[in-house]
């Protein structure tokens, strides 16, 4: 099982996301759901696998500079 833990700027937790199967799953959701995230004041997301607790890596939400 996979979810995403939602991060403020300081890297204060703001919460969680669903639980998903599968780690394809989990960011596929992601990729469709990031604007929303972000404009709710998450700054940074965390995919773990939730059956160890186990951080798989770290992605800001920023848009992209251009």
């Amino acid at each position: 099982m996979f979810a995403w833990r939602y991060l403020d700027e300081a890297a204060r937790e703001l919460g969680t996301s669903e639980r998903f199967g599968d780690r394809e799953s989990a960011e596929d959701w992601m990729g469709a759901s990031w604007s929303e995230l972000r404009e709710r004041g998450v700054e940074v997301v965390e995919l773990i696998d939730v059956q160890d607790g186990r951080t798989l890596y770290r992605m800001p939400l920023s848009k992209p500079e251009t």
